[in-house]
């Protein structure tokens, strides 16, 4: 374990002394800053301007860099050789925190936390908020990880059950906002786990829309289907047919039961209700037929 030997300046001390609001950031910044000196020693087994046969390189000035912390933000003046090889340590354990901040910012924007909302958390947390733009620049960092994800191969396993819905979705383009259609497709392997496969965003659902999903699916290696089970709509039940040629269809409960109490009067719809889903749970025909 490394020992340091730490020097305070009079500023410093008077700053201590009279509690002043920045003398913490200020002490934190001097005792890194000579840590880092120390380090560079340490990995250069020579002090500055020392002669030695064990020197195992030079120093070639520093860097500044922010390091944002509780007590504020320091300015840390970084070492470096000219080998390019020193690393400190500092930085290495800062950079996994900093990741793990980052990755916990991108799962509140995948939640739907609201810029204001992340900011105010952040400011919390170290003492700094983060812009719109930086917020913006976290969300582009999620791209990469969605694109791997719709992309994935699913030629491993087979999945015998299709769930496929489509969902209206209100979408800014160019200035305006839109109505699309995401389609959605979930996958149930032999297993009985359920796993979605994909989502897709479509100028409206038709059968042009969900052929071109059925096909992404096949070329990223789904195999296996034997039913696939979905809404009514016509161009969904076309592209259906004409993907899975052999595969059993049947029309969801949850459409059916909600097409069948738009047809009904608003007085029975609770008692109604309950019986479509008595019916649907049966265990057995001779359940439903009593």
């Amino acid at each position: 374990m490394a020992h340091y030997q730490i020097t305070l300046d009079d500023q410093t001390i008077q700053a201590l002394v009279g509690q002043k609001d920045q003398a913490f950031a200020l002490l934190l910044q001097q005792v890194l800053n000579q840590v880092l000196e120390a380090e560079v020693t340490e990995h250069l087994q020579a002090d500055r301007y020392e002669r030695t046969e064990d020197r195992r390189g030079y120093r070639n000035g520093s860097r500044s860099r922010q390091l944002t912390t509780r007590v504020g933000t320091l300015t840390l003046e970084v070492p470096r050789t000219r080998d390019g090889e020193f690393s400190p340590t500092l930085f290495e354990r800062y950079q996994r925190h900093e990741k793990a901040l980052v990755l916990t910012l991108m799962e509140m924007v995948v939640n739907g936390v609201s810029t204001r909302k992340i900011r105010r958390v952040t400011e919390e947390l170290c003492g700094t908020e983060f812009s719109k733009s930086t917020v913006s620049d976290l969300a582009k960092g999620l791209e990469a990880a969605v694109q791997q994800w719709r992309t994935r191969s699913l030629a491993e396993t087979p999945y015998p059950f299709l769930i496929v819905d489509a969902l209206v979705l209100k979408i800014r383009e160019n200035g305006a906002v839109r109505s699309r259609s995401g389609c959605v497709v979930t996958g149930i392997n032999a297993a009985g786990y359920r796993e979605i496969l994909g989502f897709w965003i479509g100028d409206s659902e038709s059968k042009q829309t969900w052929t071109a999903v059925f096909t992404d699916l096949k070329d990223r290696g789904l195999t296996g289907v034997d039913l696939v089970v979905s809404d009514d709509h016509r161009g969904l039940r076309q592209a259906i047919e004409q993907q899975f040629q052999g595969a059993s269809w049947q029309r969801c409960q949850t459409h059916l039961t909600r097409n069948i109490l738009d047809a009904a009067p608003k007085a029975v719809q609770d008692e109604l209700h309950g019986r479509l889903r008595a019916l649907f749970e049966a265990p057995d025909r001779a359940t439903v037929d009593t």
